[in-house]
């Protein structure tokens, strides 16, 4: 799925941080991340942050109540 202007990004990281399986950054490489991991949030978002926004992003969630969560969150911030 794909997520734009994320503005808050601590709020996306919880978001993050309580799903329950697997939630990968895909890069333009096609590598996949894992955003649960705290270093990977680190690292992937020093790469792509800019500015106080993060325009738009590539992410895998595997479990149906991680993908509504994430999605719950892009309608209501």
């Amino acid at each position: 799925m794909k997520v734009q202007n994320i503005t808050n990004i601590d709020k996306f990281f919880q978001v993050i941080d309580n799903c329950k399986g697997r939630v990968e950054l895909v890069t333009g490489e096609g590598d996949r991340l894992n955003l649960k991991s705290k270093l990977s949030q680190y690292v992937s978002m020093a790469n792509i942050f800019s500015g106080g926004e993060i325009p738009e992003l590539e992410i895998i969630a595997y479990e149906k109540e991680d993908i509504d969560r994430l999605v719950s969150f892009m309608i209501n911030g």
